[in-house]
């Protein structure tokens, strides 16, 4: 018996207005018991009303007459479209070849110079056979633990032996001045940024299509110009100096910041201060071979009565400096996106900065000039009141207040008259010129097993110009050095070469001392350097 067209009618418009809400096994059980409603016919009649084939209520029925529990799924186990990785068993492989890391090297990889994006990478592999979309890519990726990644900064180059022991001397020279209740700065100086309508790197919030317009550009504005942040950062307080100049970056221009803080500043976070420490990158204004840097901080320190201490990071290890990660950072983040319109938004901008530890930033313009190409001679080094720490005297070193301290630790200037002969007096030297010449032939001995061993190692012989101090000279100058506490600068004048000739003289001649059991005792001078050197020369 057929089932009333008006039936059929009243079922279709139900089946459009629930149907859609349903997902494939609820609207399959839901036709079937409809049908079985209806009695004969009904599969034929609900297969009508709802325009599905006559075999989808069918199995509908049979679901319904087998009385199986609903199992969660939607449809029976092993039903819809195989995963592409299972349909393509190689996809997968050829993937992982084109974005592994360690394939970067390989030349006939297909991407070796183009950028991996997922649209490249489908592109790559449908023209291999493996077709798949730029959507598949991406979930391929993401299963496999990828993820979008930009470079990381951790590569610091060829590293100092030294490194890791200067950094544990410098944290016991911060530990040092800290419980003394006495300062500890970190400094450097910031990238210079273009003042005017000039592209800040990063986003803000701003109407939809509406963007800060800039200059098409980056050639500095001829008024404006560029700025320098010179920046203090107080350890022990959290807080943040910057000193925000207009001109060049130079060693006075980094001892001027200093000294700016400190009389705003620092004497009074810090009245009852004798010492200042500072670290300090390895180069720039505030570098150790900068003499410059030095003989500011000799100025300062006579000015301030401070004894000042200079520790500096090792080569290639600026970005453990403190006043990066904790006071730099935070400024770029302050005014990302932000166009650097004038020195007033920069010195606003600056002196904003804030965090959720408390820190706390005061900015001052700096409109002085200063120039470039200060010289300092070896005569004015080697009367500036600095005494090297026994560590790495060139990273660690401290500028007294005043010269008398300097004057009865480290010897007063030398004369620049003397000669090999006059040095290597027994009264100075504290061992006749005989043992002197022994020790001389030993350790050249020991110099050249060392050379012999690197040659060795080395595909090709090194050339390089000859060594600006002979090699006696070298040791005598570190037998001067370790009996009479003779500073670098004053040796350069002695033997009429330079600090940093020097300073790796008495490195590496150290070293030789050491392995040849060979101790040199320390002893002080009866009468002045100049007044010894005069009487030896007169008595020769």
């Amino acid at each position: 018996m057929a089932v009333a067209v008006d039936v059929v009618e009243s079922l279709a418009a139900k089946f459009a207005v629930l149907l859609p809400h349903l997902d494939e096994r609820q609207q399959r059980l839901y036709l079937a018991s409809e049908a079985r409603s209806l009695g004969h016919g009904g599969i034929a009649a609900v297969a009508r009303a709802a325009g599905v084939s006559r075999q989808t209520v069918t199995d509908g029925v049979d679901e319904l007459d087998s009385g199986e529990k609903p199992s969660g799924r939607v449809r029976r186990p092993g039903a819809g479209r195989k995963p592409v990785t299972e349909a393509d068993p190689g996809l997968l492989p050829a993937l992982l070849a084109l974005v592994e890391p360690n394939e970067r090297g390989d030349p006939m990889s297909p991407l070796r110079w183009t950028t991996k994006s997922t649209r490249n990478l489908a592109d790559t592999l449908t023209a291999g056979g493996h077709k798949v979309g730029a959507d598949t890519v991406a979930n391929l990726l993401r299963q496999e633990g990828f993820s979008l990644q930009g470079n990381a900064k951790t590569l610091e180059g060829k590293q100092n032996p030294d490194r890791d022991a200067q950094f544990r001397y410098l944290n016991e020279q911060v530990k040092d001045h800290q419980t003394g209740e006495q300062p500890v700065v970190s400094v450097d100086t910031e990238k210079k940024e273009l003042v005017g309508e000039f592209r800040n790197a990063g986003r803000e919030w701003r109407p939809a299509g509406q963007p800060v317009e800039v200059s098409t550009h980056d050639f500095p504005d001829k008024t404006l110009g560029k700025v320098v942040p010179y920046g203090i950062y107080d350890l022990a307080a959290n807080t943040g100096w910057v000193n925000v100049g207009t001109d060049h970056d130079t060693a006075a221009f980094a001892v001027e910041s200093i000294r700016r803080w400190w009389n705003a500043a620092g004497h009074r976070t810090y009245p009852h201060a004798t010492r200042l420490l500072i670290t300090a990158d390895a180069g720039g204004s505030n570098g150790y071979r900068t003499r410059a840097w030095e003989t500011e901080l000799a100025a300062l320190a006579a000015q301030t009565g401070l004894a000042i201490t200079v520790c500096h990071f090792p080569p290639g290890t600026s970005k453990w400096n403190k006043v990066e990660h904790r006071l730099f950072s935070h400024i770029t983040l302050n005014w990302r996106g932000r166009p650097l319109t004038s020195h007033e938004v920069v010195l606003q901008t600056i002196a904003a900065t804030t965090t959720r530890t408390g820190l706390t930033v005061h900015s001052e313009l700096d409109p002085c000039t200063y120039p470039l190409g200060t010289t300092i001679s070896d005569q004015q080094m080697a009367s500036l009141p600095i005494v090297p720490h026994d560590w790495h005297g060139d990273w660690n070193y401290t500028l007294h207040p005043d010269t008398s301290r300097h004057t009865t630790e480290s010897g007063p200037p030398a004369p620049t008259d003397c000669d090999i002969t006059t040095l290597s007096d027994p009264a100075l030297t504290g061992m006749l010129r005989p043992e002197l010449d022994t020790v001389t032939t030993a350790l050249d001995e020991l110099r050249q097993q060392h050379r012999a061993k690197q040659r060795h190692h080395q595909h090709a012989p090194r050339s390089g110009r000859p060594p600006l101090l002979t090699f006696p000279d070298q040791i005598l100058a570190t037998i001067l050095h370790l009996r009479l506490s003779l500073p670098a600068d004053t040796l350069a004048v002695l033997f009429s070469s330079s600090r940093s000739t020097i300073r790796r003289a008495i490195s590496h001649t150290r070293q030789l001392l050491e392995q040849h059991g060979t101790v040199i005792q320390p002893a002080s001078l009866p009468v002045p350097l100049t007044q010894l050197l005069s009487t030896i020369k007169t008595a020769s």
